[in-house]
């Protein structure tokens, strides 16, 4: 095999895309630090306990692991950035009140996501500790939205979760641990018939409100209007299914769309309360996700309520509209002051200024210049080329 072949879902970013890459990812982080949010760089590589979350085996099979030569212990290459920030808060800032935190870095799957994505990401996201209430939920939502908008991507629906629907059902049924989570991946996969043979043994208010979970997805206030009818009448999914119509409502003016999803249990096993997803009409995958995570903290010996979202910057990019190709000026190969002193004032200006190596006419359109400098009455003007 060529030793160039990349391993699969493994690509380059090239010049187009690694330049534009890094102009959303300074245009994101601007709005992050407006809004309050200070910047962290976790590494790469942790031990492995660290970085994967206690029941999570989806986490647990999209990381990659290795054995460390130094200390023999088993490392990890992370897989999401949440739980190293949800670490620095615990352990490293250790502060009382309010955190926000953002965050971009290369993260590593074992398995892409979709079949047009890959296994190395480009994350960037914004964690707010501290606060659990509903405010910081919107905070972070509309923060989310805000950084789509700003990156030009349209026609966003937002889906809104709770995973504290279902958590509160388990609770109620006193689930084992073992049919928790059977009923969790029938939940999930919307596997009506795996469902309706998982819940007989239950009495038939818990029974009959799990089999409605999976048909309460679409239209929020339909949605919600419908489960109010079809759950129990307990505080705490009253409590959830008015965060969920506060939050639409709130939302509503930032997106194409809103829906409820009560069926979505995306991470439930560290999410706690609100979880929300971003579509885009060009995607069928998420765009950006994020949710309440209040007991991560606990893998850190500090239970902090918390709340974020993340974002790939790579496949943000793939639905932005191609841009103009920025075309830079190309200057002769000569040791001349004057050259030099022109060169250095239009870099000063803004503008790419190339010294043609070569200076081979035919490798010119290489450069990607429009415009070259030439001598002329005594002085080095641009000219079209």
């Amino acid at each position: 095999m060529p030793n160039w072949l990349l391993p699969e879902y493994i690509q380059d970013m090239l010049p187009d895309e690694a330049w534009r890459v890094e102009r959303m990812r300074a245009q994101l982080l601007d709005l992050l630090r407006k809004s309050g949010y200070q910047l962290v760089a976790p590494p790469l590589l942790e031990y492995a306990e660290s970085l994967l979350i206690d029941g999570s085996d989806d986490m647990d099979l999209r990381t990659f692991k290795l054995v460390d030569q130094l200390s023999g212990r088993t490392l990890a290459l992370r897989a999401d950035i949440t739980p190293q920030a949800a670490r620095i808060d615990a352990h490293l800032l250790n502060r009382q009140g309010v955190a926000r935190l953002c965050y971009v870095g290369s993260v590593l799957h074992t398995q892409p996501a979709g079949l047009t994505r890959t296994r190395e990401l480009l994350q960037i996201g914004a964690e707010l500790y501290g606060h659990g209430g509903l405010e910081s939920d919107l905070e972070i939502q509309q923060l989310m939205l805000q950084s789509l908008g700003l990156l030009g991507i349209r026609d966003v629906h937002l889906d809104l979760g709770h995973v504290g629907v279902f958590r509160t059902l388990a609770n109620h049924a006193k689930l084992g641990k073992e049919l928790e989570n059977e009923l969790f991946a029938a939940l999930q996969s919307k596997d009506s018939a795996a469902l309706r043979s998982l819940v007989q043994p239950l009495d038939t208010v818990l029974r009959n409100a799990l089999l409605a979970l999976p048909t309460l997805y679409g239209n929020c206030a339909e949605v919600l209007a419908r489960a109010r009818k079809l759950l129990p009448d307990s505080a705490e999914i009253g409590a959830a299914l008015g965060a969920l119509q506060t939050a639409s409502s709130k939302l509503q003016p930032l997106v194409s769309s809103v829906g409820i999803d009560l069926a979505d249990l995306r991470g439930y096993h560290y999410h706690s309360g609100m979880v929300f997803a971003a579509y885009h009409a060009g995607s069928h995958d998420a765009i950006a996700l994020g949710g309440r995570y209040d007991n991560l903290g606990k893998s850190f010996g500090r239970a902090r309520a918390a709340t974020g979202f993340s974002m790939d910057l790579r496949q943000l990019y793939r639905l932005l509209a191609p841009q103009t190709a920025s075309f830079g000026i190309c200057a002769p190969l000569l040791d001349d002051d004057a050259l030099r002193g022109k060169i250095a004032q239009l870099r000063a200006a803004g503008e790419t200024v190339v010294v043609d190596l070569l200076d081979d006419a035919a490798l010119r359109r290489e450069l990607q210049c429009d415009r070259e400098l030439v001598l002329r009455d005594g002085a080095w003007q641009v000219v079209a080329l």
